[in-house]
């Protein structure tokens, strides 16, 4: 590159011949004092060695000559000042390049170098050549490193020493010199040629965005070194790394033709966390870019990366954004290690979604779990209120009303959220948390819609895969992810981790695959849709226990369950989440549909079950089931049904049940297959004015025979003189010890066969 060729910029002064008016005595500036008519100086029209030049006697302690005209200092630009002389008599001087820097408004940039390398001149009539280089970037051999303040300079020379010698100045050169220094210029601009100096302590933000916007389409070099940006810096051009950047917490670096996580390791000198860090502080602050791509990179962490402290700015954010494609991997650290505390708090159900008066608030973190009687399972701490000694908790909970001591567990997460307020569209995708027994995967925020967990693992969580502790879970959608447990050899009542839970409404959970966990799914919203995923629970043992694949807290649950394969686990639907959890008004348990799956268990106990409803209080009824087109099979043993009510804390009112809906489903190895309706035969040998019909336990949750859908006779019904009598019986429901028969009344005693419609439900 050479500016005067390529721009038509003018660098060279004058010659001598054209007048000494231009060539100062002082500094160069406009208004000092020239040669022009100055007694010890003249122009000698023919020397020997240069044609015309400049004869000068030293007068002064420090002789000075500088051209006047402005000669513009251009960013990324090297010139070269050369002067040739010698000495014809008199005390000989040393000699050297020297200049004065200048901003636009004429006022001098000090504290700058202005002077290149001296030269003794020792012999009379010898040419003597001096120069030195003058640029914006401190480089290998430039003499003076101007940086990006200075707009102009007027340049010259000194003659230093000794007074009365007598020399010869030939024309000065000022040269273009940049190719020098920049030999790949056409592909690259390199930040030290803008003022950045790479010594760990100068500010060089400015020098970084003035070779950005000198790239213009090239790629900036930032060479070997220390770079301290004590601001925010964008860049617009491709970036190479050889040297490493430091930055404050709060400034952004934000490389958006290098968007990805390799870049941002170069950037930050291999400090993988540290260049998450920043890349995500960069995603979240409205980087040119929807995604940030970890490049296919394993991350080793030593501590949890809170995604709201590094972006520390925000407490909010609704664009969509990506982080995709990597695996993030949690390393042996004491920073991954859970923190309990204990404290006394008040809770009740007029004030349910809060604790109060809680003692030793301020060591209580949010995000932690809280565990006492009378919570429910994944109870997590959403807010809290130090002064007022208050906590806000991501459910209510089931049976706490008064004082007592609660447990807060916090957990530790590669990712957590917790620390945003609200964050909307917020996906994570094809990414890997190895949690390796030291971590849990994911902490989604407070609160926030739409988020998406797409196409990623959760590789031996510790304690929690993916956590909701408020309603960050709004909307999720959770897609094609596996779960992988870390406790597949601890039989199934000793395993403490949970693969997810939600809290919020409308949660999509679809074609996952989960593996031996305490539970896949803890689900406190409504109107979700759980589909295509496969999660299996079971363990070597005999007999084995199983716990719930899938907890509903709520029991208007308005939730379909369809296509899965529920291996070795059940689904249980409980009404945990009420405060006050007797049946007083409303529906009920509502809103559930279980279609098109299979469900599978294998060494169990014969009382295990598939669909668990379990009241938390007294009175409750189900209204609104649909069980229907599903495979229920047990291998190795006959279970004894598939649905069954657990009554710890209550039965269920089996003469309130309505609208539940249980058929076309197929049973292998399950001694009483509900259906409802249920469809009885019943053949009546002896002759009989009543006829006693059994439902053989066979109506779902053991429910009572409530209604007789319909009754047709599949033979001519006979009276003991085995003449065909024409008539109809009627039907008398809720008989017999369960209320689960239904008794056919005949005028007569009559023998025959009839088909049945039982309903357990209105």
């Amino acid at each position: 590159m050479n500016k005067a060729v390529t721009d038509g910029v003018v660098f060279m002064p004058t010659p001598f011949s054209a007048g000494l008016d231009v060539w100062s005595r002082g500094d160069g500036t406009p208004g000092s004092d020239t040669y022009a008519g100055f007694a010890t100086a003249a122009f000698v029209p023919a020397d020997e060695d240069f044609g015309g030049c400049l004869e000068i006697q030293k007068t002064e302690g420090t002789q000075r000559l500088r051209y006047m005209v402005d000669t513009p200092i251009l960013p990324g630009c090297y010139l070269r000042v050369t002067a040739r002389l010698k000495a014809m008599a008199g005390v000989m001087p040393a000699v050297r390049i020297a200049a004065w820097a200048g901003r636009d408004d004429g006022t001098e940039v000090s504290g700058l170098a202005t002077t290149g390398a001296s030269v003794q001149l020792d012999s009379y009539g010898t040419v003597v050549e001096v120069s030195a280089i003058v640029g914006t970037g401190t480089r290998g051999g430039v003499d003076m490193p101007w940086g990006l303040e200075p707009t102009h300079g007027h340049f010259g020379l000194d003659l230093t020493g000794s007074n009365g010698g007598v020399v010869r100045i030939d024309d000065i050169v000022i040269e273009d010199v940049t190719e020098v220094f920049l030999r790949d210029m056409l592909s690259q601009v390199d930040v030290r040629d803008y003022g950045a100096l790479g010594d760990g302590s100068t500010d060089d933000s400015a020098a970084f965005e003035a070779a950005d916007a000198a790239a213009n389409g090239r790629r900036i070099l930032v060479p070997a070194g220390s770079y301290r940006l004590g601001s925010s810096v964008t860049l617009e051009h491709h970036v190479i790394f050889e040297g490493r950047v430091t930055m404050p917490a709060s400034a952004i670096l934000s490389l958006t033709k290098d968007f990805h996580l390799a870049a941002y390791v170069d950037a930050f000198g291999g400090d993988e966390e540290l260049a998450l860090k920043k890349g995500l502080q960069s995603l979240l602050n409205n980087a040119d870019h929807e995604s940030f791509d970890l490049s296919g990179r394993r991350v080793s962490l030593t501590a949890p990366i809170d995604v709201q402290a590094a972006v520390d700015n925000r407490e909010t954010y609704a664009q969509r954004r990506v982080l995709r494609n990597g695996q993030l991997r949690a390393e042996s650290s004491s920073a991954w290690d859970s923190t309990s505390v204990t404290s006394q708090a008040s809770y009740s159900a007029s004030n349910k979604w809060q604790l109060t008066g809680v003692a030793n608030i301020a060591n209580i973190a949010v995000g932690s779990l809280v565990e006492a009687a009378g919570v429910g399972r994944e109870i997590y701490v959403k807010e809290i209120n130090v002064g007022a000694q208050t906590l806000t908790l991501s459910q209510p909970l089931s049976d706490a009303e008064g004082t007592q001591t609660y447990t807060f567990t916090r957990f530790r997460y590669l990712l957590d959220f917790s620390g945003f307020t609200r964050l909307d569209k917020f996906e994570v995708e094809d990414v890997e948390f190895q949690c390796s027994e030291y971590a849990s995967g994911l902490m989604l925020p407070r609160s926030g819609t739409v988020n998406v967990v797409r196409n990623c693992v959760f590789n031996r969580p510790k304690d929690r895969g993916l956590t909701s502790i408020g309603e960050g879970c709004q909307g999720l959608l959770v897609d094609y992810n596996q779960f992988i447990t870390a406790e597949a050899g601890t039989d199934t009542q000793s395993r403490r981790s949970i693969a997810l839970n939600t809290n919020a409404n409308d949660v999509k959970i679809r074609n996952n695959r989960a593996s031996q966990f305490r539970h896949f799914a803890v689900v406190s919203g409504a109107n979700g849709v759980i589909s295509g995923n496969h999660f299996f629970q079971g363990d070597g043992s005999d007999s084995g226990v199983r716990s719930a694949g899938i907890v509903l807290c709520l029991k208007a649950t308005n939730t379909t369950i369809s296509g899965n394969y529920v291996d070795n686990c059940f689904i249980e639907w409980t009404n945990e989440r009420e405060p006050e959890p007797d049946f007083t008004s409303g529906f009920g348990f509502s809103g559930l549909s279980l279609t098109g799956n299979v469900f599978l268990c294998s060494n169990v106990a014969d009382h295990f079950a598939f669909i668990v409803v379990k009241p938390y209080g007294q009175n409750h009824r189900v209204n609104g089931l649909n069980v229907s087109g599903n495979l229920f099979r047990s291998v190795g043993q006959v279970i004894d049904r598939v649905e069954r009510v657990d009554d710890s804390f209550a039965p269920l009112d089996l003469s309130s049940m309505r609208n539940v809906h249980f058929d076309d489903n197929t049973y292998l190895n399950v001694g009483k297959g509900a259906s409802n309706p249920l469809l009885v035969q019943h053949a009546q040998n002896t002759h009989a004015q009543t006829w006693v019909i059994d439902t053989g336990d066979r109506l779902p949750f053991g429910g009572y025979a409530m209604e007789v859908a319909s009754l047709v006779l599949r033979s001519r019904p006979r009276d003991e003189a085995n003449v065909s009598v024409f008539v109809t019986p009627y039907t008398s429901t809720r008989e017999g010890a369960g209320q689960d028969q239904v008794h056919a009344l005949w005028p007569e005693p009559i023998r025959g066969d009839v088909t049945l419609q039982v309903r357990m439900d209105y």
